[in-house]
């Protein structure tokens, strides 16, 4: 049988990868959050690549290995497979920097051990590729699993690449938005706490309410023309009543 990609000619298996390109990029880059990334990682590879029947993220650190993302239960087993027996195309592929392809894992002279496992597991073919991006990623590959021998071919193998490469953009993207949600989040915690121990203070010392509290705090941003926040901080770190421009402030 002549598979898909060896039929057509070299411009339309041209055409296919770069519309799978872009049509990849597009996704990833849309997914959000790094864990979302992950998995939209792994869904696009079963999705477009043909041979794939299984994906997962291989991930190193350390004494462990975790499978942060797959399409099924069955690659988690055959990742820690791979760790168990300190062989395979996972581990080759991030130690070598590079791209493993297992045409036949039951008969695979380099990871008899780890093999035979996998080809129990129902899993006959590998594809790994290690995720280049950042120092967070360089103990990760994405491995791509079918049930039969020889499944990858020239093409599903360079849109595994292609893959490969736009995940670890994406998940570099992914990861640095998440940082800015984390330190955008933290600055609006320690905003709110400064505020409440203004109006904490006002409170105890005018005997008003919170409502009261902070429309004093608000009114003193706007007289002074600082940030709310501001004005909380001083009045936290002077016990100072902050000057709201009207005739009845207390001395």
């Amino acid at each position: 049988m002549v598979s898909a990609e060896r039929s057509g000619t070299t411009d339309e298996r041209t055409s296919e990868l770069t519309a799978s390109f872009s049509d990849t990029a597009r996704a990833l880059f849309a997914a959000g959050s790094a864990v979302d990334t992950l998995q939209a990682v792994v869904d696009l590879a079963v999705e477009t690549i043909d041979g794939c029947d299984f994906a997962s993220i291989f991930v190193v650190k350390g004494d462990e290995v975790t499978t942060p993302a797959g399409t099924d239960p069955v690659v988690a087993e055959v990742d820690v497979a791979q760790h168990q027996a300190g062989e395979g195309p996972g581990p080759d592929a991030i130690a070598q920097g590079g791209t493993v392809y297992a045409e036949d894992l039951a008969d695979d002279q380099r990871w008899i051990s780890f093999g035979p496992v996998a080809a129990a597991a129902g899993v006959r073919s590998a594809l790994a590729i290690r995720l280049l991006a950042d120092e967070s990623t360089r103990g990760a590959a994405l491995c791509l699993y079918a049930r039969y021998p020889q499944a990858f071919g020239v093409l599903d193998r360079a849109k595994g690449v292609i893959l490969a490469a736009m995940a670890g953009l994406a998940l570099t993207a992914a990861e640095a938005h998440d940082d800015e949600v984390r330190d955008t989040l933290q600055a609006a915690l320690t905003t709110r706490e400064m505020i409440g121990q203004a109006q904490g203070i006002l409170m105890e010392r005018e005997r008003i309410s919170a409502d009261s509290a902070f429309d004093i705090l608000r009114r003193a941003s706007q007289h002074l023309n600082v940030k709310l926040r501001q004005v909380a901080q001083n009045l936290v770190e002077t016990g100072e009543r902050p000057e709201t421009g009207e005739k009845h402030d207390p001395d």
